[in-house]
């Protein structure tokens, strides 16, 4: 940690200030009906979870690019179940929309972020496309309580690149790296890109996984409550 007051807080937004998986899970089953493709069961949303999961973290590791995880996570899913995978283009463009229909907060995390507006300054950061990002935030109320929205499509660079956070940096006042947090539950993308920028870092762990010995975690927290007991605000 720092002896610091923590003065600006980068937020994840999927799994960790919105319940992604209800999002996700709804998504796909309203799509299915719509292009007809029949009853997606939840066995079926846990395999295509799966190999989206996978693909999200060789993305991280720069091994493929956004379109091939956007559109080959379909292709691959659609294959398995014998579905005609050329859809997967159009069923990703209806799939980003129909993210956003679905909010869910963690641990009340709209009361969270409202709270400490004022106190800190806060900051929604995600790997997560323009289209469904944009609108979670709108619908949630989200983005408007926020200091600055940063996505990694407008940036041009995914987290853990320590190019994403440069950017995110250069829009926080009085910039401070041991002043500023990034809260987020993934280890590979949050975590790890914390440690690559140099800040403080609160792994989000409502499910109280194993930590890994390869990420620096200076915080752990099970619930988004929790970050009220962190040194938050001015020095004064």
């Amino acid at each position: 940690m720092t002896d610091k007051k923590i003065k600006a807080i980068l937020w994840d937004v999927d799994g960790t200030l919105l319940d992604f998986h209800a999002s996700e899970r709804a998504a796909i089953r309203t799509l299915f009906q719509e292009f007809d493709l029949g009853v997606c069961t939840e066995e079926m949303i846990l395999r295509y979870s799966s190999i989206n999961d996978d693909l999200w973290k060789r993305l991280e590791r720069e091994e493929v690019s956004k379109r091939e995880v956007l559109i080959g996570r379909f292709e691959t899913f659609f294959n398995e179940l014998g579905l005609d995978p050329s859809i997967a283009s159009d069923f990703n463009e209806q799939y980003q929309l129909s993210l956003g229909d679905t909010i869910v907060f963690r641990d009340d995390s709209y009361r969270i972020v409202e709270s400490l507006k004022g106190k800190v300054k806060q900051y929604a950061v995600s790997n997560g496309t323009i289209v469904a990002q944009t609108k979670k935030l709108r619908l949630s109320g989200l983005g408007e309580l926020m200091d600055g929205v940063f996505l990694s499509e407008d940036l041009g660079v995914e987290k853990p690149n320590i190019g994403f956070f440069e950017k995110v940096f250069q829009s926080i006042p009085g910039f401070d790296k041991g002043e500023i947090m990034i809260v987020g539950d993934s280890l590979t993308s949050d975590i790890l890109g914390g440690n690559n920028a140099g800040i403080i870092t609160c792994w989000y762990n409502p499910a109280h996984l194993p930590a890994d010995s390869r990420y620096k975690i200076d915080v752990e927290i099970d619930n988004l409550q929790k970050v009220y007991q962190l040194p938050l605000g001015s020095d004064s």
